[in-house]
């Protein structure tokens, strides 16, 4: 696997997150976010060895286009 850095909140208060990477080989997208454990009541429980992350609207801009990869050449 090999991580390619997609963006990072530009109005992180301390600079570490959100961040959005893709992998350069499968382009699935790794996000680090806020762990939404207080929307458990809304969501149901959330399965072990995964979570729900929220990042700010803001952020979309890093996010790859939706038909086609342009990182991949899809």
């Amino acid at each position: 696997m090999s991580l390619e850095f997609l963006g990072k909140d530009p109005d992180s208060p301390n600079g570490g997150s959100p961040t959005i990477w893709q992998d350069s080989e499968t382009g699935d997208l790794w996000i680090q976010g806020w762990a939404a454990q207080d929307l458990v009541a809304e969501i149901g429980k959330i399965p072990d060895g995964e979570a729900v992350v929220r990042i700010p609207r803001r952020m979309l801009q890093f996010l790859p286009e939706v038909n086609g990869d342009l990182r991949r050449g899809d």
